[in-house]
């Protein structure tokens, strides 16, 4: 676990409740902190308020109850383009623009920050190299990129403005499980050379015992508990117990009867 103390503390939540309508509450007052460099995984079901929590962060949604601070200011306060600005954003679905190239896909916070062209070429090339692609990629358009290929430059134009943050929402759930895996070790290696702080959503407790510093598990709007890898794994709590339970029967086929 991370040491330090009030300075080192880049994300907190307090008390913070987010409601759709009067019936349908999404988080129930979350008190959470998040560590300067390191990685916290929100792990947890469909519907346990993962992606809320994200939105809450880079002010996409405000909170019904309690307050959101970012950088030790509250969301409300921050003007949300600065705020985004220093918050790069990568999500499962991409959402790269299929009529720009590559090249313009990860230069747009640069452009909009009014960077010189040969600045955000260079920028571009480093990059994609950082994230493992070609240069020749830099010309290609979203369609002729494989899966693997668009999930890193999605990496890359969420870096690119050198954001201190980043917010990962099920950033490779929808790539077939080897390219996945590749991925996740390829970003292993790129946090420890960056050492950003990131909060990463998952559903999947391989992928966070992977990735995590720390794993903050949700359930129905709820934190149940925060623990490193190691301590998750012997987690008292039922939840997190049926989630190692699970794992170790995945990772482990005698335990499923399988010879």
């Amino acid at each position: 676990m991370l040491a330090g103390g009030a300075n080192d503390v880049v994300i907190e939540f307090r008390g913070v409740s987010y409601q759709l309508d009067s019936r349908q509450t999404i988080l129930h007052r979350l008190n959470l902190e998040v560590r300067r460099g390191e990685t916290l995984v929100l792990l947890g079901r469909s519907g346990s308020g993962k992606t809320t929590t994200l939105k809450l962060i880079n002010r996409l949604l405000v909170p019904t109850e309690g307050e959101v601070l970012v950088e030790g200011r509250g969301t409300l306060v921050w003007d949300p383009i600065r705020l985004r600005r220093r918050i790069g954003y990568v999500i499962q679905e991409i959402g790269l623009f299929p009529h720009c190239t590559v090249e313009r896909n990860v230069g747009l916070v640069p452009a909009a920050e009014g960077w010189p062209a040969e600045k955000r070429r260079e920028r571009v090339r480093e990059l994609l190299d950082l994230v493992g692609l070609e240069p020749a990629m830099a010309a290609r358009y979203p369609h002729e990129l494989s899966g693997g290929q668009r999930q890193r430059v999605g990496v890359a134009r969420a870096l690119a403005a050198g954001p201190p943050m980043l917010l990962m929402d099920e950033p490779f759930g929808a790539l077939d499980p080897l390219t996945r895996a590749e991925l996740q070790r390829e970003f292993q290696s790129l946090q420890r050379r960056l050492r950003k702080t990131i909060v990463f959503v998952t559903h999947d407790l391989r992928e966070a015992l992977l990735v995590a510093t720390r794993i903050g598990l949700l359930e129905a709007g709820r934190l149940v508990g925060l623990y490193t890898p190691e301590e998750f794994l012997r987690a008292p709590d039922p939840l997190a117990a049926d989630y190692a339970a699970a794992f170790r029967t995945a990772e482990n086929p005698t335990e499923r009867g399988e010879r």
